[in-house]
């Protein structure tokens, strides 16, 4: 009489712990994807006063700045997906790279106090996003396999859990960057 007690509480049991496990993984991505969020807020406000104030110096640099107030704006409308935020956060660090390297060309706005405060800014906010971006990819990876993985996949299949995309860099930005094309345009 024991016996099969024990095997429905089991039975019982293990469909309960997963279903647990896979949720609590879920939240944990959705917790380190809010953190993202945040930071890309963050850099986000500070985008308009990096580009007023590098806007006077850069004239030619001007298709670029436009570009990052463009997608600015459209991260900030809302109503994107979690895949689409992924994209244009790439294009808006590919673009904020290219204009601190371009920024080589201008010592008065190199020296401008202003400037200074606000690449700082920018810099440590880049560090808390790339830190952000690990954890969030570990939390990721953590869930893709959760819901890969048997028995766990039966569990994630039946509540239709999908799997989330890693922040990654497109081939072309792990190449060298070539400052002189840069400048060229």
């Amino acid at each position: 009489m024991l016996i099969p007690i024990i095997v429905l509480v089991i039975v019982i049991l293990i469909p309960v712990f997963l279903y647990n496990a896979l949720v609590g993984k879920k939240n944990q991505v959705n917790n380190v994807f809010a953190s993202i969020d945040a930071l890309l807020k963050k850099r986000y406000d500070l985008i308009p006063n990096l580009i007023s104030t590098v806007k006077n110096y850069m004239e030619h640099e001007r298709g670029t700045l436009t570009e990052i107030t463009e997608m600015r704006a459209k991260a900030l409308s809302g109503g994107i997906s979690d895949d689409d935020k992924v994209q244009i956060d790439n294009k808006i660090s590919k673009a904020l790279g290219g204009i601190m390297v371009a920024v080589e060309n201008y010592p008065n706005l190199k020296a401008n106090e202003n400037f200074l405060q606000l690449q700082a800014s920018l810099n440590e906010i880049e560090e808390q996003i790339s830190a952000a971006r690990r954890a969030y990819n570990a939390a990721v990876t953590d869930y893709n396999n959760a819901i890969e993985m048997f028995p766990t996949n039966v569990v994630a299949s039946v509540m239709g859990y999908k799997s989330k995309t890693l922040f990654e860099i497109s081939g072309k930005e792990r190449e060298n960057v070539n400052a002189g094309k840069l400048f060229k345009g």
